[in-house]
């Protein structure tokens, strides 16, 4: 560990010249002073040799470094002679005096020194010094071997087991360790004032590690804590053994806060909450926790602790949890994390998948029939309470009884009073029917059995399904709800609207529930902003809502004359939608009149109103015509027309055939369509000069030419060709 630093050597004045040698006539110096006298075992003399060097040295105003460093040996030598004669306090005062690295004493203190030094690290130390160190490895040695030298044999058994050398060993073991405190405290004070290096803050490592854990093992917490709270180069790793087998665990949390080791923080407070640890100057450490992962956001460290922080205090933990959560999350990682809080709570599990379906608007599929099964959970849940089925049997009596306006899913949110079991129910329909992701086929299997209880979800389901008859005759012939019957057919296959949602969301404290319901997008028009922060809107196909009034009505008429009157009113509301012939031979032969006289009169009245105007828009159509034509009469005149001649002339003329002006329209020449046939005005062709003998002349159309019988007269006098119009 030491390495040797040899002394400057002294300076001869005087020197004497020989035949065969060289003399030097030395001074006496302080070095061979000081090692004569520790050689005769003068302690008190080397220490006053030393106290008068020193007061020499200080009443000179260049002091020469040879001197400090024969100051400095002696100090040494004088320390080391007191500490192996267990003159501790002697022993620390001339070691502070003379510098010597503290790494060096710390050597002699193995509890205490630890893992600070490695086998290969050196120190430098003055090689007289190094020759006079104790040989023994622990100040625990240099003791017994003090008292062997002075007591033994004197005392029996021996000196290690004879009571009062144990007790002496005990007394001179303190006495080694507050001489090492006091000398560690000077050196403290010493480099605080100093330049910072590499090899100083090595020496500050070594000092205030050790100096801590004196303080740990004599129970001086008010001097640890002070070391603590100022700036130190404690080695973590090193005390903190120290500090959880004396468990001071309030101190390895100063330092873990001090090292930003948030991981061992927590896991130091998690087992102070568990009760494993205990420490009653910490007080409420799973607040502290709670806030330390509120205060750094680390997402990777909040996930981390969020199963253990769920099974201690769920509510905290997931408001921490969804505080902060990215927006960019991968569906693995939710369905990781929620499988995690699941594991630690069920009840928070559920928060969660709900936070992360409805507040977080995740698309996963998975995530979605997950929440649908948990509603479907809880919805059964509630009916187990018998208080709880009896007031929603009873609800579901009330209404089908008589006729109201007001759907059922409104009656039921307005008239039932408010209870946990309540918001369960009206979540359970909202998300049921907002939610395109989940498997409903699964869902209505699980409901199924309360069918007389939950008329309503099934319906929602079977219209998720595509079952719109099934969902239909729920409405109408088990809930009595009619208007929601209808509101289905104009919605498309939805039994709640976007309004009826989001006054049951706003009335009941559930607005991101209601938002997931779609409202329906209303022509040209904008549709306002509601509770969703992503409002979205759909629209229906006229052939699908026809398609559905349909079905109502087959619904309606299958009711008998106990429908009449609903089927009446449907028909007039959804004429437009309605074919009358198809409704006619719909309607049973025993029904009056009156169900259908109101219809009847205003779908002929449409019909005759379709057909006037449609021979209006005729009328006008054929003015416009005759306008355009009017206006292209003149360009058309101009172009002229061409005619063809016959190839060649039939002399016969037996059958009245034998001249012909080229093709009669229609007929059909070899490779030719038919339409080739017909006489058209060619924009874009020459025409030849007449009397060139071409089979094809210009024919004269200019209102000059006409007069003639036909109205056409031939440019080319001795053409045999005639034509008219």
């Amino acid at each position: 560990m030491a390495t040797l630093q040899y002394p400057n050597f002294p300076r001869a004045n005087v020197l004497v010249l020989a035949s065969d040698a060289i003399q030097a006539l030395l001074p006496s110096t302080l070095i061979s002073q000081a090692d004569a006298l520790l050689d005769a075992h003068r302690l008190e003399d080397v220490a006053d040799l030393a106290e008068q060097h020193r007061k020499r040295l200080q009443s000179t105003l260049n002091v020469d470094r040879h001197d400090l460093d024969e100051l400095r040996y002696v100090n040494q030598r004088l320390g080391f002679q007191f500490f192996q004669e267990t003159l501790f306090d002697d022993a620390g005062n001339r070691l502070f005096e003379g510098e010597l690295d503290p790494c060096v004493l710390v050597s002699y203190y193995p509890e205490l020194r630890g893992d600070l030094f490695r086998e290969d690290e050196f120190v430098a130390v003055m090689a007289g010094v190094a020759e006079h160190m104790p040989t023994e490895d622990s100040v625990d040695d240099i003791i017994a071997a003090n008292l062997v030298r002075n007591y033994s044999p004197h005392l029996a058994p021996n000196t290690r087991e004879a009571p009062p050398t144990v007790e002496l060993r005990n007394i001179l073991s303190m006495a080694a360790r507050d001489m090492l405190e006091s000398y560690l405290r000077k050196w403290r004070r010493k480099v605080a004032v100093e330049t910072a290096t590499p090899q100083l803050q090595a020496v500050r490592m070594v000092v205030d590690t050790v100096l801590a854990k004196l303080h740990v093992n004599t129970g001086k917490l008010p001097e640890l804590y002070t070391l603590i709270d100022q700036p130190n180069a404690i080695v973590l790793s090193e005390l903190e053994p120290v500090l959880i087998k004396s468990r001071h665990f309030n101190a390895l949390c100063k330092l873990y806060e001090q090292r930003n080791d948030d991981a061992k923080l927590l896991e130091t407070w998690s087992r102070l909450v568990g009760g494993e640890w205990a420490d009653p100057d910490i007080s409420d450490p799973l607040s502290r926790m709670f806030d330390l992962l509120s205060d750094k956001k680390d997402r990777a460290l909040i996930q981390q602790w969020m199963p253990w922080l769920v099974e201690n205090d769920s509510d905290r933990a997931l408001k921490l949890l969804m505080s902060t959560m990215s927006t960019k999350r991968r569906a693995e990682d939710d369905r990781t994390l929620l499988r995690e809080i699941r594991d630690a709570s069920p009840e928070a599990g559920a928060q969660l998948l709900e936070h992360l379906v409805i507040h977080r608007r995740s698309s996963d599929p998975e995530l979605h029939t997950q929440l649908a099964h948990t509603y479907a959970d809880q919805l059964l849940a509630c009916l187990t309470d018998e208080s709880t089925s009896k007031l929603w049997r009873a609800k579901v009596s009330s209404y089908t009884s008589g006729r109201s306006d007001t759907p059922f899913i409104t009656y039921f949110a307005t008239t039932t009073p408010d209870s946990e079991h309540k918001r369960t129910r009206l979540k359970t329909v909202l998300f049921l029917q907002g939610s395109s992701l989940y498997d409903p086929d699964a869902i209505r299997t699980r409901l199924s059995a309360h069918v007389k209880l939950l008329k309503l979800e099934l319906a929602i389901l079977e219209g998720k399904l595509g079952n719109h008859r099934s969902a239909l005759a729920i409405l109408v012939h088990d809930l009595n709800d009619a208007t929601s019957a209808e509101a289905y057919c104009t919605l498309g296959g939805e039994v709640v609207p976007a309004k009826t949602a989001q006054a049951i969301g706003e009335r009941a404290g559930l607005q991101p529930w209601a938002a997931l319901v779609t409202p329906l997008a209303a022509p040209g028009k904008q549709v306002k902003p509601g509770a969703a922060p992503l409002k979205k809107t759909k629209t229906v196909d006229d052939e699908v809502k026809k398609d559905l009034v349909m079905i109502l009505l087959e619904v309606y008429m299958s009711g008998g004359e106990a429908t009449a009157d609903r089927t009446a009113q449907l028909l007039n509301s959804q004429a437009m939608n309605l074919d009358v012939v198809d409704v006619i031979s719909m309607i049973p032969p025993e029904w009056p009149l009156r169900v259908l006289s109101t219809f009847v009169t205003r779908s002929l009245r449409r019909t005759l109103h379709a057909h006037h105007e449609g021979q209006i828009v005729k009328a006008i159509s054929q003015g416009q015509n005759l306008v355009v034509a009017e206006q292209t009469w003149d360009a058309i005149r101009e172009q002229g027309a061409i005619i063809e001649e016959p190839l060649e002339d039939d002399e016969d003329g037996d059958d009245g055939t034998g001249e012909k002006l080229g093709l009669e329209l229609g007929e059909r020449v070899q490779g030719e369509p038919a339409s080739f046939n017909e006489k058209v005005a060619l924009h874009a062709v020459s025409f030849p000069v007449p009397g060139d003998g071409d089979d094809v002349v210009n024919i004269d159309v200019s209102p000059e030419g006409l007069g003639e019988e036909d109205g056409l007269t031939a440019s080319n006098p001795g053409s045999e060709v005639g034509s008219g119009t």
